[in-house]
């Protein structure tokens, strides 16, 4: 059954084989004398036949595709070459099923094609196959080549080799060093049967039937049982997407920290969604490590609790207002303020120039109501129609919630979508011009994304200001399995504008008053330790308070086997310098195959 990288890989073959093969072209086949699937293979990510035809290549077949539009068959040579650059596996692309057997032996005649998942423009790595073939079956029943078996001694710990400057730093060209990088390794084994042995899972099932493992199992370890991603030069090399050739029903609903107990056996693909893959014709066992979801300490009666929760496209229509409900009431304790992102407008995706989002957040109030809660209050200020990103129609934007019977809410009028908010000295405090308020909303950094939202809080008569945030998303990224090495992060450029746009707006509260309580949270999509945090953080006027934590509990977030930070609660030296606060990542979402929300929310404790 496909699922969706296997699908839309495929859905493209057709078309990308001919625009990615070399211009050469051999005028007359290769014979089977000097061409075996090693010779296919090369030496570097690109077949040296890449373009040419290709006559009677051998193998013996290890695994068969019959669903989807990828349809084809793996083979692998039984008399491999002593060169561990050069694969002894491919795919055969038949583009309908195919009328071979596991075990049979073959010969191939057809066109050698390098495949680039997602496009050229993607910057993927491209996969080598034979399209176009004719396939011979010379017998049945062989014996299939031993697996080869891939585990942390395997695994090289550098990721991956620096790109080719004269190649706009591309490893295409590059000669494979499977025993230095382990991108190099993984590229070395391309189409051959691997097999890894009691993998512990580091990303939970999601709903395409796909799950990642580590064979590296101490790599970067989480006290959950995940691998956390902690900077850009310590890549997690033991991470490895698993999918079935198997019936999508029969997966494994996999959580973090589960185990797939025995041997997970099959060819070793490359796809556009996580690079490479292990496509399994044996899959392990599931043995659960029992993994709950956690619970915060709820403040006590002097201490401000301020959360971030992105609701991942909350619209009524959906089925989750209970569960985050609930998460909030219980796991969170009920926080004073909570930023909520993504609150989709009240028609959710329908495009009918629909902005109001009264029915969306009542609908929520309502239900943390029923779950035990306090009757939050909230503000928000309606986006302009179609403007700020996300899914079309949808129009997302962070709301406040807060509950008045622990925190009232400074209205002053002023703030509406298109008008930028100010800061103003009153009585030698700094006070917003608008609250709420928007961040500069026609500058070009805004463009098509979220516009921050300001507010002015106060508790035990302390004024504190919360900034509620979602900056541009890392859509357009290129993957860490990349033929660019390092990849390009093409994104950062307009968040980084942005990070600059709302620190400078922060100076402007500290250069009115120095001791103002003012902290800016929400999903920033990007790293604590990225560029992005940096400008945040500015020269001390906000600290992410996420590094509070040990390194092994800093995750919001589960991507392609890493955990990682995307959502920062940042505060300003009055509340860091006391270090009278809490942190607290609360992870009730991102390591469950049952998730509400693809975000950990994050809750900050602390005595203005």
């Amino acid at each position: 059954m496909p699922s969706r990288s296997s699908a839309r890989l495929a859905a493209l073959t057709v078309a990308a084989v001919c625009s990615a093969t070399s211009a050469a072209v051999l005028t007359s086949p290769a014979h089977a004398d000097s061409v075996r699937i090693h010779d296919v293979q090369g030496t570097t990510r690109i077949s040296p036949l890449a373009g040419q035809k290709v006559t009677d290549v051998p193998g013996i077949v290890t695994a068969t595709r019959t669903y989807g539009s990828s349809k084809g068959f793996w083979m692998q040579d039984a008399t491999p070459d002593d060169n561990p650059a050069t694969s002894e596996g491919v795919f055969v692309f038949t583009s309908s099923t195919p009328k071979v057997a596991v075990g049979d032996s073959v010969t191939v005649t057809g066109t050698v094609s390098e495949y680039v998942p997602g496009g050229a423009s993607s910057g993927n790595q491209s996969l080598t196959e034979i399209t176009k073939p004719v396939v011979t079956t010379v017998s049945s029943g062989n014996a299939v080549p031993a697996p080869v078996v891939v585990d942390r001694g395997s695994v090289p710990d550098a990721y991956a080799p620096e790109g080719d400057t004269a190649a706009a730093g591309s490893i295409n060209g590059l000669t494979l060093d499977p025993s230095k990088y382990a991108l190099d390794y993984y590229e070395s084994l391309e189409g051959m049967d691997v097999q890894v042995a009691d993998a512990r899972v580091v990303t939970a099932t999601d709903p395409y039937s796909e799950l990642w493992v580590t064979v590296k199992p101490w790599e970067h370890r989480s006290h959950r049982g995940g691998t956390v991603y902690g900077s850009y030069e310590s890549q997690n090399t033991g991470r490895l997407q698993i999918q079935s050739l198997g019936s999508t029903a029969d997966f494994p609903k996999a959580n973090v920290g589960d185990t797939l107990e025995g041997a997970t056996t099959g060819p070793l693909d490359f796809n556009q969604f996580g690079g490479y893959t292990l496509v399994a014709s044996r899959l392990g066992t599931l043995k659960s490590a029992g993994l709950e979801r956690e619970t915060t300490q709820k403040q006590s009666s002097r201490e401000l609790a301020v959360a971030t929760y992105n609701v991942e496209n909350l619209d009524p229509s959906d089925a989750t207002f209970d569960q985050h409900a609930a998460a909030i009431v219980h796991n969170l304790q009920s926080p004073d303020i909570v930023s909520l992102e993504e609150i989709q407008d009240n028609n959710g995706a329908k495009d009918d120039g629909t902005v109001d989002a009264s029915g969306t957040v009542n609908k929520l109030i309502d239900a943390i109501v029923a779950a035990g809660g306090p009757k939050y209050d909230w503000r928000s200020i309606d986006p302009v129609n179609d403007q700020d990103g996300g899914e079309p129609g949808g129009n997302i934007r962070q709301v406040f919630l807060f509950n008045p019977e622990r925190v009232s809410f400074v209205d002053r009028a002023g703030g509406d979508s298109t008008t930028a908010v100010g800061v103003t000295k009153v009585h030698g405090k700094a006070q917003l011009t608008a609250s709420p308020g928007r961040i500069d909303p026609a500058n070009a950094a805004w463009a098509k994304s979220r516009k921050p939202l300001a507010g002015e809080f106060v508790f035990r008569g302390k004024t504190v200001f919360v900034i509620a945030n979602h900056l541009n998303s890392k859509g357009g990224d290129q993957g860490l399995t990349s033929q660019y090495q390092p990849p390009v992060r093409s994104s950062e450029v307009q968040r980084h504008a942005q990070a600059t746009e709302v620190n400078t707006f922060v100076k402007d509260i500290l250069s009115v008053q120095k001791n103002a309580n003012v902290i800016a949270l929400g999903d920033m999509n990007d790293f604590e330790f990225s560029e992005t945090a940096q400008i945040l953080e500015g020269d001390g006027e906000l600290w992410s308070a996420i590094k509070s934590l040990p390194r092994s509990e800093r995750y919001t977030y589960d991507y392609q086997g890493n955990q990682q930070v995307l959502d920062q609660i940042l505060v300003s030296p009055a509340i860091r310098r006391g270090c009278d606060f809490e942190y607290d990542s609360v992870h009730i979402n991102s390591e469950f195959n049952d998730q509400i929300s693809d975000h950990d929310p994050q809750v900050l404790r602390f005595r203005p």
